[in-house]
């Protein structure tokens, strides 16, 4: 015991001299900055939205009762109404879970005026989201028109890509713009028609997509974790060709081919959805969650495309680990205070520390690092806050969403957590080229999809935890060594293409 006391008091030393350097001194000068921009840009964003929610209340003191869903009431008007475009809502479905029965919901009973058909696209009938569906449509199908479509399996894409793509193929013939939705977000009633209203207004938005607002449950995986498109239907600039040869992400693809034909990306500030995450989500599901994330920069249409992807990998691992390591260094500096009076090696390099700087001293760094955070917090807070009001205020009868049962220490534990891990899944995403999701491992070369194997083990989703195949099941308690010690087995994994 003594012998282990004294290794780690060595290290602890070791770190703190180490963490003490020039070097160290502008990773966490440098942290700080970013911290700072962290802070000004959701301070900015909450800016953004509190004016619609400003706008929004006066509208409504003017007499304008359906704010929620357009500026000007005479939009309301029949005259006006039979003349908006007609839209497709396409939903690639996987799997039934917690929460999409009410997510489905608030999507079908829109309140867009113009012409709506939904279709739900399973890739087989023994998709639980099949039957649940099904009975859902059954239940409004005088005052909706929609229908489910099975898809069958992918051969040359993902499965939800594959989806999307045969939605597009059976969607009316008079359809003008797409929406392809996201199953796990809840919808405003007025989204449709403010999205259709931004297309016709400008002609030159290519895209228009939102985010969702991720509700934890709970968990630390749930904070760890903290889509939707609109398209022309024709295959401009190669939109189809790009996600049917190939394609992994739709929306990395569709932003890369914007960005090569220089086509405008809208996100307007209402395309801010809830989307309540699984009670029962697990670390383990969380880093495949996050390996998702990462793997989607592995996946390319074009030499453009991978440019950009390589710009994102080696700008967000950078930044996270700067991000990160601030505060790794300042815990140290803190564990070295509370443990020099009780070791004389320990108490050395305190000593060094503090004797070293005498301008700019330690302690100020260490301050700043806590400044910073102090800043970062209520800027996230506040944004959050703006963005449930403003949710609140687009689904006036829905289920009302607050920050009451958010935890805020484990938002800030979440953040780190993250921002450490995000570089190494993408290492790991760039060396493997392979993936399971949802029962499905793809592989990758050329940054397309080269082989896609199903594997019928996983028997609910990674994120929203939802049921697949059989009755559900929950994950065995394993420990987090074990689970790193398999993932690291898996790491030395030769790649795997066709041949």
């Amino acid at each position: 015991m003594a012998a282990m006391e004294a290794a780690a008091d060595a290290m602890l030393a070791a770190a703190s001299r180490a963490f003490s350097s020039a070097f160290a001194i502008a990773i966490q000068i440098q942290g700080c900055g970013i911290c700072l921009v962290l802070a000004l840009g959701w301070a900015a964003a909450s800016i953004v939205r509190k004016r619609v929610i400003l706008k929004m209340r006066r509208k409504h003191v003017d007499g304008n009762s359906f704010a929620f869903l357009c500026d000007d009431i005479d939009e309301l008007e029949h005259s006006v109404q039979e003349n908006l475009p007609r839209v497709s809502v396409i939903m690639p479905l996987k799997g039934f879970g917690e929460h999409n029965l009410q997510n489905w919901r608030t999507q079908i009973t829109s309140l867009y005026g113009g012409p709506l058909e939904f279709l739900f696209v399973v890739e087989s009938k023994d998709d639980p989201a099949y039957h649940a569906v099904y009975r859902l449509i059954a239940e409004y199908k005088d005052n909706l028109e929609a229908k489910v479509v099975v898809a069958g399996f992918s051969t040359t894409c993902s499965q939800k890509i594959h989806n999307q793509l045969i939605g597009v193929e059976k969607m009316h013939k008079d359809t003008k713009y797409v929406l392809f939705l996201d199953d796990d977000v809840r919808l405003h009633p007025g989204t449709i028609g403010a999205l259709t209203k931004e297309m016709e207004k400008n002609p030159e938005i290519f895209i228009q997509t939102g985010y969702p607002l991720d509700l934890p449950s709970g968990s630390l995986g749930s904070y760890c974790i903290y889509e939707y498109h609109m398209v022309c239907r024709q295959d401009r600039y190669g939109v189809i060709s790009g996600l049917r040869d190939g394609g992994y992400s739709d929306d990395m693809t569709l932003a890369a081919i914007a960005g090569q034909h220089k086509r405008l990306i809208s996100s307007p500030p209402v395309a801010v959805f809830p989307h309540p995450l699984a009670s029962d989500l697990s670390f383990s599901r969380y880093w495949n969650y996050l390996r998702k994330q990462t793997f989607v920069l592995e996946s390319y249409v074009s030499k453009v495309n991978w440019m950009m992807n390589r710009a994102l990998f080696t700008t967000h691992c950078y930044l996270s680990w700067g991000f990160v390591w601030p505060y790794i260094m300042a815990l140290v500096h803190v564990l070295t205070a509370l443990r020099a009076p009780y070791s004389k090696i320990v108490k050395e390099a305190s000593d060094s520390s503090w004797g070293q700087f005498i301008s700019p001293p330690l302690p100020i760094l260490n301050f700043l690092v806590v400044k910073c955070l102090i800043l970062l917090l209520p800027s996230c807070a506040m944004l959050f806050q703006v963005e449930i009001q403003l949710c609140n205020m687009l689904s006036p009868e829905g289920p009302k969403v607050s920050l009451d049962s958010y935890n805020w220490g484990l938002v800030f534990i979440a953040v780190l957590v993250d921002n450490f891990l995000y570089p190494i899944s993408a290492f790991r995403s760039h060396f493997s080229q392979s993936i399971n999701w949802s029962g499905i491992r793809y592989y990758l070369r050329d940054g397309k999809i080269s082989k896609i194997e199903r594997e019928n083990s996983s028997k609910y989703t990674d994120l929203g935890g939802k049921h697949l195949y059989g009755k559900r099941t929950y994950p065995p308690n394993k420990s987090l060594l074990g689970y790193l010690s398999r993932t690291l087995a898996q790491w030395h994994q030769p790649k795997k293409y066709d041949v």
